[in-house]
């Protein structure tokens, strides 16, 4: 596959020819949501090359039971699988007998397009079929952001050289199949087949889980744009609903097929109700027709750019970069359901189970809480917080007690549904990205009542665990947590890793102090939260003595924190000197030859430190940095964006620009060779961190006080963004001479800038 083969443009993806080995990368690329479903890019008409069909649904899932370790005692029964759900896109296309397929077609002047600014898909290209007929195709689609269970599509097809007939058949196929199935196994059962005058629907409904998806399109037909009848004949089949249609064409007419389609789900409708409200969702997109509701999706992408979007000027890439990631985050996540999150693939492809993961936590809460409002983070709190009772049934199967919570690594409904052993049961660390979520919000919005009413609770959970996890070490005079797994997938089963007991101490700490904070300011609830958890302060001072006397293991001659107990017992060897023939090493290397080396997937050590910047001197992260960076080869999409924001806040610029390169186009240049499995959702959030928390320095520590230290990587003329602070719209401006700031709202607001405070006032430009 050519890696570098998407054209630079500030407001779009773009590929210019067609070669079949991009295939299945571009459908990733190109893929299209509204946070309630989306699509992979495939193609309209029937492809026989390699392809991966894909379209999914928010919140619909199955639980595939594992191929391993289901039999021992603590062990997750399934992994939780987003469903590859029926496909409403496909319209199979004949031109005098001969089929349309671009496997076994002459293409030329292929082009595609994803229009970031305003939400749709474009395919362009002239097909020379094996029977001699040459048509141009010109084509368009979207999921509608405001019919958020709509899709429609635009298929126009020139006869250029011919005159005869073109057949479109367009059809709803349930029978897809998912890619990542455990056994092989079909996870939909038809239950009925709807045909009507040009629509028609599928109603199926997921085994086990029994969610019911009425799947509908509707047909429309023109001839050089004008809406013409054709009589349609029915195909019914056992998964698959097809309509055909035949057009007779002069040389030089142009048919065009418009097709409606929609998801209608039993998370929103009663099962009976299901068929009426898809096809009446198919019906209102046919009377609004393509060039109202492709008016309204403009409209609506502006809305959202204006505070999501983020200007680079003078850096093609990095400009688009940046904004591939802000549009795949918001096609994923829209931030109105508190039932649905954010999985790390998106509606791009199904590794991981399009599960919920603590990346949201960690990384995705600072995108939404600033681009959008202080509800659509509060959302995925509650989203947690709904499914703190599982989170409690998980640790008490793996012996914990009191109330002691372990949030699962993946999930759907609140269960641990991932299975792979170290991950599973040593990747603890999650449980810390709840809390640091709850904390990075009440800074953010100052809305500690969120905390009195929901968070106190996940919080008090989770310190019980920690009290629980951790061990006396009567050799160290100290408290250890053993046999772990940290962020860094790339050390298994090891003993005190830095990150991880770093968490363990933070969370205790957090946890009696925001219970002061509400004994103090909130005594009924106190009491209240006393009686619900069965908490005593007698219980609070043991956790105290745990986070008191945690161990962290540190090497004096270095200055550092280990990653854990034995690091420096490994070969320490740069990644500069490994051979690029060797790379990625998690596709050329053993298991075992991984486990043994050095080197760090993504950030460990550096990651606590990001977190808990202002609890670190400069010198310490500068230490730090310089020891950890040479060794870590980023094979985790979250790794470059925390090495960027951390090089920019100790002056190092260059390695900041190379670190935001690198996460901002890691899907686009695919870095780690895995695009074509799909995108990497979650980590996009922290591109944007990379920019305004990195390059412009943005923090909200616990004072609550926002503060800016902007810098501008040397590459760049300019960049700018916007925040919602509080209910306060800001937009940040830094050039290579001047930094501004407009206060976009009708409040004063306090700020620090490089440590200095300062006052802007509403509705005016500051300048530094």
């Amino acid at each position: 596959m050519n890696k570098d083969y998407i054209m630079p443009n500030e407001w779009s993806i773009i590929e210019e020819g067609f070669n079949d080995e991009n295939v299945k990368a571009s459908e990733s690329l190109f893929s299209i949501g509204n946070g309630s479903m989306g699509q992979r890019a495939n193609f309209e008409e029937n492809y026989s090359g390699a392809t991966f069909q894909g379209s999914y649904i928010g919140g619909i899932y199955y639980p595939d039971k594992t191929r391993v370790g289901w039999w021992k005692n603590g062990y997750p029964e399934y992994f939780a699988k987003v469903l590859n759900a029926p496909n409403w896109i496909g319209i199979q296309i004949s031109i005098n007998g001969t089929e349309l397929d671009l496997n076994t077609c002459k293409v030329l002047n292929f082009k595609r397009e994803l229009n970031m600014k305003e939400g749709w898909l474009s395919r362009s290209f002239i097909a020379e079929l094996s029977s001699g007929e040459q048509v141009e195709v010109n084509t368009k689609r979207f999921i509608s952001v405001d019919f958020n269970e709509t899709g429609a599509i635009e298929y126009h097809i020139k006869a250029i050289n011919f005159s005869g007939e073109i057949i479109f058949s367009p059809y709803v196929d349930a029978g897809i199949m998912n890619e990542d199935t455990n056994y092989d196994e079909f996870f939909w059962e038809i239950l009925e087949i709807v045909e009507g005058e040009n629509s028609g629907c599928i109603q199926s409904k997921t085994l086990k889980t029994e969610f019911h998806v009425s799947t509908a399109m509707q047909i429309q037909l023109a001839l050089n744009n004008k809406e013409i009848s054709a009589s349609h004949k029915t195909i019914v089949e056992d998964k698959k609903l097809t309509y055909t249609y035949i057009v007779e064409v002069n040389k030089g007419d142009i048919a065009t097929i418009y097709k409606y389609g929609s998801y209608a789900t039993s998370l929103n409708y009663k099962i009976e109700d299901l068929n009426s409200a898809s096809l009446s969702n198919v019906q209102n997109a046919k009377e609004l027709g393509f060039e109202k509701l492709l008016e309204t999706q403009i409209k609506s992408w502006g809305i959202i750019w204006e505070t999501a979007d983020i200007v680079i000027e003078g850096d093609v890439k990095a400009q688009q970069g940046i904004r591939f990631n802000i549009f795949q985050l918001n096609q994923t996540y829209m931030g109105t359901d508190a039932r649905l999150n954010i999985g790390p693939k998106g509606f791009t492809g199904e590794k991981y189970g399009g599960s919920t993961y603590w990346d949201t936590e960690a990384y995705c809460i600072p995108f939404y809480m600033a681009t959008k409002d202080a509800s659509v983070a509060k959302n995925l709190l509650m989203y947690r917080y709904n499914q703190l009772g599982k989170a409690i049934e998980n640790a008490e199967k793996l012996g914990f007690k009191n109330g002691a919570a372990l949030y699962p690594m993946v999930t759907m409904n609140g269960e641990e549904c991932h299975n792979e052993w170290e991950i599973t049961f040593e990747e603890i660390h999650r449980n810390g990205a709840m809390v640091y979520g709850i904390y990075n919000y009440v800074n953010y919005t100052k809305d500690f009542d969120y905390v009195v009413k929901n968070g106190i609770e996940v919080i008090i959970a989770i310190a019980r665990f920690w009290h629980q996890r951790a061990n006396y070490s009567a050799a160290k005079d100290k408290y250890v947590i053993l046999g772990v797994t940290g962020p860094n997938e790339y050390e298994n089963n090891i003993n005190n890793n830095f990150y991880t007991n770093y968490l363990a101490k933070w969370c205790i700490e957090y946890a009696v102090d925001c219970l002061n904070k509400v004994k103090h300011n909130y005594l009924e609830d106190f009491k209240r939260i006393l009686d619900k958890t069965n908490l005593t302060i007698e219980e609070t001072y043991q956790w105290l003595k745990v986070s008191d006397n945690m161990y962290f293991p540190f090497d004096e001659e270095k200055q550092i924190y280990l990653q854990q107990d034995c690091f420096l017992d490994k070969e320490i060897i740069p990644v500069k000197d490994l051979p690029k023939s060797e790379r990625p090493i998690n596709q050329k290397w053993s298991w075992d030859r991984i486990l043994r080396s050095c080197y760090i997937k993504q950030a460990d050590v550096l990651q606590g430190m990001y977190l808990f910047e202002d609890r670190f001197s400069k010198e310490e992260l500068e230490r730090h940095f310089d020891f950890y960076e040479p060794i870590t080869v980023h094979e985790s999409s979250l790794s470059p964006c925390v090495h960027s924001i951390l090089a920019a806040s100790i002056d190092r610029m260059p390695k900041a620009y190379e670190q935001y390169l690198r996460t901002s186009r890691l899907d686009l240049d695919d870095y780690n060779h895995e695009v074509h499995e799909g995108c990497h959702i979650t980590s996009m959030a922290g591109t944007w961190m990379s920019v305004v928390q990195g390059f412009g320095g943005m923090r909200v520590w616990e004072d609550g006080i926002l503060s800016f230290n902007p810098q501008i990587p040397e590459e760049w003329k300019s960049y700018s963004f916007t925040i919602n602070f509080r209910g306060s719209i800001i937009k940040v401006y830094k050039s290579q001479t001047e930094c501004k700031f407009v206060n976009k709202s009708d409040n004063e607001v306090k700020m620090l800038l490089n440590n200095k405070e300062v006052l802007l006032p509403p509705n005016k430009l500051f300048i530094v």
